[in-house]
């Protein structure tokens, strides 16, 4: 434990600014795609594998390296994960052809995994119980809202500079939380009781990049496509195994068995619903801005900055409403509050309107996801021995990727059934050729609708009218998940009261049993 408050500070400086470079990689690219495309003579599948390289990667590796963090160390494995995935991003920007961006996005996913777990774990094993939950807040809130803030300083680089500029953000970033990290992070690391869980670890790098690269891709090819059925099986074999591998281990990568704690269980399922949420309505946000309502890019990023503000801030206030009502009492209000909100974007949204429509839900969500993210995230953390911090730490951002993932594919399913279900009474009289472009997205049919003469206008509004509707079938149908959630949590979320059990023997020193 740090008693010193002067480096305690110093350390959430350089957790929080190696996070922050971590969390706005995985989205910068997303605002460059097309000088990517242009610039490396690539197809729109080769930038959008650059894209998801590296979050493929960061998710496979961070079980395995989160408990190397605690074997070998927190902070030898956060500077060398700094010096990994600074040297990658200082490579990207050079990177002459596709295939060695594609390279220096795998070895950024490797950095990003050797850093991410780590800087939530130095935070659990080095402050004390008091500092502890103000500490994860600030954690949370640049995992939370530190991604749209780099996706807007990425979209106003490539609007002033060039896309490769975009790399200079997560270098500079990289290197000043090695300058502070280096003095103020201490060399914690736990007691090795056996050797390391190598086959564990090999068969949860299966199965999550197996999860995840169906996730991915399942929107483009199907669901029913061959690769996606058989990449399913595969991760779900995987997922089997493991799981069956580790309840015999004695020392295994991930002891399922914590599962049972209300904590875990609990927390770890609204993350990844929370987080697969907002995955899904920054997918349909994008569109609705820079399609329906003719924003650019960074103007489309800036609308989004009342939520990301809120959530930051919330997060920040999230423990003491947690100390003042408990931790499910607080995980519940903010669910509850982001369900509101949810269900505003779902009943206000208007093209006619715009913006203002949508703000409502914007501002409450930001708003329930703080309250809610900051407990949760100290929940998962408390559930594990002081030992597995590491590993509860990647099992919390685990949580977070393959929501955001599973979000994006079946709310962003839901939105392009809707619409297209729409759109085709709304089409009568349109030239086939034109009718069937158009009948493939929103964008698709504003594109079309510049080159379609008098039909213009009514491939434009029918593209606009078919996606509010699309768009109200998502939200509403993550509405009902989301109270579905909120249920779930105010009746099996942590226990408001400590219970002597097994779990309170391997908890770290301090923890709260109101998070078992």
């Amino acid at each position: 434990m740090i008693t010193d408050p002067r480096r305690r500070r110093a350390i959430l400086w350089a957790v929080g600014v190696a996070l922050m470079a971590v969390v706005a990689s995985v989205s910068g690219l997303n605002v460059a795609q097309p000088q990517l495309a242009e610039t490396l003579d690539a197809s729109q599948g080769t930038v959008l594998w650059i894209i998801n390289t590296y979050t493929l990667t960061l998710a496979a590796l961070l079980l395995p390296l989160g408990a190397a963090g605690d074997r070998w160390g927190r902070r030898p494995v956060l500077l060398t994960g700094l010096s990994v995935f600074g040297a990658a991003n200082v490579t990207a920007a050079l990177a002459p052809t596709a295939e060695i961006m594609l390279g220096t996005r795998l070895l950024g996913g490797v950095g990003a995994a050797m850093i991410m777990p780590v800087t939530l774990s130095v935070i659990t094993a080095s402050f004390p119980e008091a500092e502890r939950s103000k500490a994860i807040g600030t954690w949370t809130a640049v995992a939370g809202g530190g991604g749209i803030m780099g996706m807007y300083l990425s979209a106003l680089l490539v609007d002033v500079a060039s896309w490769r500029w975009l790399f200079a953000l997560p270098v500079v970033l990289t290197a000043v939380s090695a300058a502070i990290g280096l003095r103020a992070i201490p060399d914690s690391r736990e007691h090795a009781l056996g050797r390391f869980d190598l086959l564990g670890a090999l068969a949860s790098v299966v199965a999550v990049v197996g999860l995840t690269y169906a996730l991915h891709e399942a929107p483009g090819h199907g669901w029913t496509a061959p690769v996606i059925v058989t990449t399913l099986v595969v991760a779900a074999v995987a997922t089997i195994g493991f799981v069956a591998w580790e309840l015999r281990q004695p020392n295994p990568l991930l002891d399922v068995r914590h599962f049972r704690t209300r904590g875990l269980s609990s927390a770890s399922t609204l993350l990844l619903v929370l987080f697969g949420v907002q995955g899904g309505v920054a997918l349909m946000l994008y569109p609705f801005f820079q399609v329906v309502l003719g924003w650019s890019g960074l103007r489309s990023t800036l609308a989004l900055m009342p939520m990301a503000l809120l959530m930051m801030l919330a997060s920040g206030l999230a423990p003491r409403l947690a100390a003042r009502v408990g931790v499910r009492a607080a995980m519940t209000v903010g669910l509850g509050v982001a369900t509101i909100g949810l269900a505003l974007m779902a009943g206000l949204v208007s093209a006619d309107v715009g913006y203002l429509s949508v703000l409502p839900g914007l501002i409450a969500m930001g708003l329930g996801a703080g309250l809610t993210m900051t407990p949760a995230t100290e929940a998962i953390t408390s559930s594990l021995p002081r030992e597995q911090q590491g590993v509860a730490s990647a099992l919390n951002d685990l949580t977070r990727e393959l929501g955001a993932a599973l979000g994006i594919a079946m709310l962003g399913g839901l939105l392009t059934a809707g619409y297209q279900s729409a759109i085709g009474s709304r089409l009568d009289g349109v030239p086939a050729a034109l009718a069937d472009v158009a009948s493939e997205g929103v964008a698709n049919a504003d594109a079309v609708s510049h080159t379609a003469g008098d039909y213009a206008h009514q491939i434009t509004t029918a593209a606009h009218q078919s996606f509010i509707i699309g768009w109200q079938d998502a939200m509403w149908a993550g509405v009902v998940i989301m109270t579905a959630l909120v249920l779930l949590v105010a009746t099996r979320g942590p226990r408001p009261t400590a219970i002597p059990d097994l779990a309170d023997s391997q908890q770290p020193s301090g923890a709260r049993g109101a998070e078992v």
